[in-house]
């Protein structure tokens, strides 16, 4: 096409987050919100790794498509991502399902939730569309991914990871020739198909899709007028493209951001109590295996202008005192111990107390003389005097929600049912 190479491919994409999950797995964490609007890492939402991975690549174009129990992710998203402006030629839009294609109230699938929003992406004349899922936890560059596509001149390339071949039987699997071309795509297969180079490992779709805008809306607009067909990216759209046209699998491990006290590539899906515990406790390694601290990858977010963290007392038993944990503005420690945890903005932790392992969301207190252990708290949740969960597995699992990895998850309303409250 005659592009100049050193001008960056993603200066005429724009990235289009899919933020309709329900996030059913997490249980009463999306009771009131969408999966991409839960709390994690101690200041940030899910999705502001997609919208921040966007932004570090350079995109300045941002759509974000909402859809259940979408308030909480959307105030979010006027709070913290307002400062792109149209005069610099930047957009952010947020497109909730609106009937205006339909009269479906929701988007059927996840290619309808962009087709229903042709004709707004088509005001701003990307050449490339990024399309990306908001329920993710990583860092990656997706320049590096646009660059590919356009290299091998392909019709739509898969964002993918590598992982163990039999731990691949819960993605949607690329069976890819030696060139990485998508000769077959695979939903949840029972024995997975092995990468030619690593016949112990399997590439599994990220839900990242790069496509020429153009193309991409031949494709939707066919996929419409197909009769039976379920909208959607993962189920229609890439398994027609691969049998018809060049999809080619782009592996995560070439274009994920590792800061210099990062190993190796980094992905989560926290989707269950346990995997959504896990990853925020894992930031409170020494050297944890993602680097939060990394300014030349930043993950943006609303910055609340809260007062600085407080830890006060410093008697035997009564120490406000933090080991191994992440503490956000506006806490305050009162005589108690933190050990191996996160805590949010705005806690407040009173004397006598103790946690371990436990993530905690903002604005909740803790009472006197509570020991919480391998938990979640909900966020604004009031802890009573003296609880004590974590050290009883039946006893927890009959007033909370105890999963299968024995985490607990505290809600306001199991604690109204309590008892004694």
């Amino acid at each position: 096409m005659g592009r100049n190479r050193e001008q960056p491919l993603a200066r005429d994409a724009m990235a289009y987050v899919l933020a309709g999950g329900r996030g059913s797995r997490l249980k009463e964490l999306t009771d009131r919100r969408a999966k991409p609007a839960v709390y994690f890492g101690g200041k940030s939402r899910i999705i502001d790794f997609a919208l921040s991975n966007a932004l570090n690549s350079g995109i300045r174009r941002i759509g974000v498509a909402t859809q259940y129990k979408a308030h909480s992710l959307i105030r979010h998203l006027q709070q913290g991502w307002n400062f792109l402006h149209p005069e610099r030629n930047e957009s952010f839009d947020i497109l909730p399902a609106s009937q205006r294609v339909s009269e479906h109230q929701w988007y059927e699938g996840t290619a309808d939730a962009v087709f229903q929003n042709i004709d707004i992406i088509e005001d701003y004349h990307p050449e490339f569309m990024v399309i990306l899922a908001g329920d993710h936890v990583y860092k990656m560059d997706y320049e590096l991914m646009l660059r590919q596509h356009v290299d091998q001149n392909a019709d739509v390339t898969v964002g993918c990871l590598e992982v163990p071949r039999m731990e691949a039987v819960g993605f949607g699997v690329m069976h890819v020739d030696g060139e990485d071309r998508i000769s077959a795509f695979v939903e949840k297969p029972a024995d997975p198909p092995a990468m030619p180079d690593k016949p112990d490992m399997a590439l599994a779709s990220m839900g990242i899709y790069v496509f020429r805008t153009k193309f991409l809306f031949e494709q939707l607009r066919r996929d419409a007028a197909t009769h039976g067909s379920s909208r959607d990216f993962g189920k229609d759209i890439i398994p027609y493209i691969v049998q018809h046209g060049k999809a080619v699998a782009h592996r995560f491990s070439t274009s994920c951001v590792k800061s210099r006290f990062e190993d190796k590539a980094y992905w989560r899906d926290v989707g269950t109590i346990d995997a959504y515990w896990e990853a925020n406790i894992d930031l409170t390694d020494v050297v944890p295996e993602l680097d939060l601290y990394d300014r030349e990858w930043p993950i943006w977010t609303y910055a609340e202008v809260r007062p600085p963290a407080k830890f006060v007392h410093d008697e035997d038993g009564r120490r406000g005192s933090a080991i191994s944990s992440l503490v956000s503005g506006d806490c305050i420690v009162s005589g108690a111990s933190l050990r191996s945890s996160l805590l949010f903005t705005g806690v407040r932790v009173n004397s006598f107390s103790s946690l371990e392992e436990a993530v905690v969301m903002p604005d909740c207190i803790v009472g006197r003389n509570v020991k919480l252990k391998k938990v979640v708290l909900d966020r604004g949740v009031e802890v009573p005097e003296g609880l004590v969960v974590g050290f009883d597995p039946e006893v927890d699992a009959r007033r909370f929600r105890r999963s299968e990895g024995g985490v607990c998850l505290i809600t306001q309303e199991m604690i109204d049912r309590l008892p004694y409250s």
